[in-house]
């Protein structure tokens, strides 16, 4: 089973090192970093760190790229080479060795696609209380529409295995929605048992102030009203129209290229 370790990456020059340095401890296939036309040393720290660095406009570089961290997955997904692939956040200050295995392991089971994280969100010096959208957003809305996922404890956490060639069947919201839709698409056409969970140690990141979560709340509840239209959870709900890449498999359509 080959692992492709993917991080999307903008402008997190003080921590990318420290993440590629924990990846790399697990011996992946590569570890890849997709950077969003940084304006500090982030490319430059990753090359040093050991990672392969690659600018989201190099990828697919004639279709146009559109903002968000969905679209740097998207086409992460398109130049990994792994048959896992295990998504990493730049900004994840408690990485450390040991992570990719745990996430990549019961991808060992045929019948497991996607694997989330089970762990602890500090807040400050606070063991407790980060992801604010996850708690007051996300799981909320998830057991109204879908609660054959509400048992998920880490919904739209940024680490995560999925097989490549189910996630290149799958479409990928632009933004901050990704997570929740690949959860949502994955759970409806391959059964919410497609779904594992592992332990992972408390995660430490930044915290971003609340005029900042607010956008990212927003494009979360979007996707997930969105999905539960899509797949008539709830009739009366009327479709967002978010803005979404399709599937990978797909990219002959005209779709794919606007």
């Amino acid at each position: 089973m080959r692992v492709s370790v993917v991080i999307p990456a903008l402008n997190e020059e003080a921590t990318i090192a420290h993440v590629i340095r924990a990846c790399l401890a697990d011996n992946p296939l590569e570890v890849l970093v997709i950077d969003a036309d940084s304006t500090d040393s982030t490319a430059a720290e990753a090359t040093a760190a050991g990672a392969r660095v690659i600018n989201w406009r190099e990828v697919l570089p004639d279709i146009p790229v559109r903002p968000g961290k969905g679209e740097s997955l998207w086409r992460g997904v398109h130049a990994a080479q792994g048959d896992i692939v295990v998504f990493v956040d730049a900004d994840l200050e408690s990485a450390a060795p040991g992570l990719v295995s745990a996430l990549a392991e019961p991808c060992k089971d045929a019948s497991v696609h996607l694997v989330k994280p089970v762990y602890r969100r500090t807040f400050g010096a606070e063991p407790n209380g980060g992801g604010r959208v996850t708690e007051l957003t996300a799981k909320p809305l998830l057991s109204m529409f879908f609660p054959q996922l509400s048992h998920i404890y880490q919904p739209l956490g940024g680490e995560y295995a999925i097989r490549r060639s189910i996630a290149r069947q799958l479409p990928f919201v632009d933004g901050y929605g990704v997570e929740a839709g690949l959860m949502i698409d994955m759970a409806h056409f391959f059964g919410a048992d497609s779904i594992a969970q592992v332990h992972l140690p408390p995660r430490v990141h930044r915290n971003r102030p609340l005029h900042q979560l607010a956008p990212m709340a927003k494009v979360v509840a979007e996707t997930i009203v969105d999905r539960a239209k899509l797949y008539d959870a709830d009739p009366r709900l009327e479709s967002s129209a978010i803005s979404q890449r399709p599937a990978l498999e797909q990219l002959g359509s005209q779709e794919a290229l606007s």
